[in-house]
Formats: structure tokens, sequence, C-alpha cells
């Protein structure tokens, strides 16, 4: 995808400033004060990082072609691809791919996408031509997907709308917008913002009926995500989609994406590849009981709040 040049990070900006604000007023909880000031943290730590990742990284050479288009069951992990938010390149994934790494995950390819990017179908067919080049050159039928925001809603297009069930095996998200959010009015400037509204063509268009898709979703999202407006819209409840809900407490929006029992979560969904639960496609499964978080599953290797 396109190299990005560097933007300021303004989509989320504004709302953490003004939950910042709030501090002063004693108006947030406490566990919604510790939200945002991690959330602040990790953006500073983020911009940092963010020149390093405008250069895309460079790619493995292709194997030979008898070795191409092996089975990816029985196999070792297939590979992983991250895609990043709006506005974002990936060096958001810097945490993330650490923890993949250590843990047995040797193909991790992260994409970049530009911040001009104007239309959310266009960069779904833009993922989708990196997965066939990236099942080429590893040999694997199969993908995973992991996509953080925008990038998120971009990959669930893509399988969803454009066929792309037949290669990515597992989808996971973080903190994305499935049902739009209404976060930052003023950012409606931004096209690709507003397709991420409530109602909007895209938005509608992923409501639609997707019989067979062979997609296995698993949607991590937070009580305390200031850019999803509602916090329930980073949610999947599509009827025809196996797709997991798994609930972080405590965590921001940055903060997801460095946050340790978010890795480990990851990491079990997918090394868990199978279909989800047995009450069937749509059903809402994180394999929690009624009122627990990711905190309270021995699944999560740390803690899913902020302490």
């Amino acid at each position: 995808m396109k190299v990005s040049p560097f933007l300021p990070l303004f989509p989320f900006v504004p709302p953490l400033l003004r939950q910042a604000g709030r501090v002063w007023h004693a108006t947030l909880p406490a566990d919604a004060l510790r939200a945002n000031a991690l959330d602040l943290a990790v953006l500073t730590g983020h911009l940092v990082l963010y020149p390093a990742g405008i250069v895309q990284e460079r790619r493995a050479e292709p194997l030979p072609p008898e070795t191409a288009q092996l089975p990816t069951e029985g196999r070792a992990h297939p590979p992983v691809v991250l895609l990043h938010g709006l506005v974002d390149n990936r060096s958001v994934f810097v945490l993330l791919r650490r923890s993949l790494a250590r843990h047995g995950w040797t193909r991790l390819v992260s994409l970049n996408y530009s911040p001009l990017t104007c239309d959310i179908r266009t960069a779904a067919e833009l993922l989708a031509r990196h997965v066939e080049e990236i099942c080429a050159r590893t040999g694997h039928r199969q993908v995973d997907v992991i996509g953080h925001s925008l990038g998120g809603l971009i990959a669930r297009y893509y399988v969803q709308r454009l066929g792309g069930d037949t290669r990515v095996r597992t989808l996971v998200t973080i903190a994305t917008p499935h049902e739009g959010t209404a976060v930052v009015p003023l950012a409606n400037a931004h096209p690709v913002v507003r397709q991420m509204r409530p109602g909007s063509d895209v938005i509608e268009e992923l409501r639609l009926p997707a019989p067979g898709c062979r997609t296995r979703f698993v949607s991590f999202w937070s009580d305390l995500d200031q850019l999803m407006a509602p916090a329930l819209t980073a949610r999947i409840t599509h009827p025809d989609l196996q797709a997991e809900n798994v609930l972080v407490s405590g965590v921001g929006h940055l903060a997801m994406t460095v946050h340790p029992g978010v890795a480990a979560g990851i990491r079990h969904a997918l090394e868990s590849p199978g279909h989800v639960g047995e009450s069937g496609p749509g059903s809402v499964n994180s394999g929690l009981a009624p009122g627990e978080s990711a905190e309270d599953d021995p699944r999560f290797d740390g803690p899913a709040s902020v302490a």
C-alpha cells in the first residue's frame, strides 16, 4: 500500500484533550481518568515512534513456485497481516508484533495505507491485492488479519463484501467502529470519517446479509474507549458472522494496541481458529461468564484493566 507522509493524529487528540480537561472538574470516575491518562501517555510515545513507521517494511523473497499455495491447516502459524487505523502507520503495532514474535509467529506483515485514502472500499481492494501477494510469497492459502480502529473496518469490508473470507481465516479487530461512531463531529470533512458514521453507506453495506461467510471474527472492545460513541459500537452483532466479542475493561482507544492483556487475548484467538461456540454464527461468545471482563479470564496473561 502507499507509503504515508507524516500527519498529526488529529482524530485522536480532540476527544482525549476534552476528557483530560474534565479531570480538573472531577467529573469522571477514577477508572476513566486512568484510561484517559494512559491514552495520552501512549499517544506521546507513539508520536516518537511514528516517523520510523512511515517507511514500508521490507518484503521477504517469494518461495519457489512449487511450494506456493500449500494448505494452511496443520502447518505453522499462517501469516498475520496488521492494518493500522486512521492517519496512523505500522508503528502502532510495535509491541503487539513483539509479543506475537516471542510466542512463535514468524510471518508478520504490517501494511501502511495513505492517510489521504478517501474511501474504505478502495482501501479494502488494496488490502485484497496485498493478501494475494502475501499468500503467493509465503505459500499459505490463508492469512490472519489484525486491524486497529479503521483498519478493522477496512479488513471487515474486504472479508464480507469482496470475498476475502476465502483468504482470511481469523479477523481480529481492536477498537473498530463496526456500527459507526459519532465522536468528533468536526472531522466530517474527511470522507473516510463520514464513512465511519452510523448509517453511512459503508456501515449499511456491512449490515447486509453475508450467508456462508467463512472467516471467524474476534472483536476486542473497551467500555472506556473515548473514540467509540457509543462504546458498544465496537462489537460485532451481525447474524451471519461467527463473531466473538471480548470486553477489555478500563483501557482507552490507543492503549488497546499496547496492552499485554489484549496481546494475550489476540494470541489465544489466533491459536483457536475453530468455530465460535455452539450457538452458531452471530453469537456473542467471548467465553466469559455474564458480568465478567477479560481481566477475569485466565486466557489473558496480563491484566485487562488499567490499575
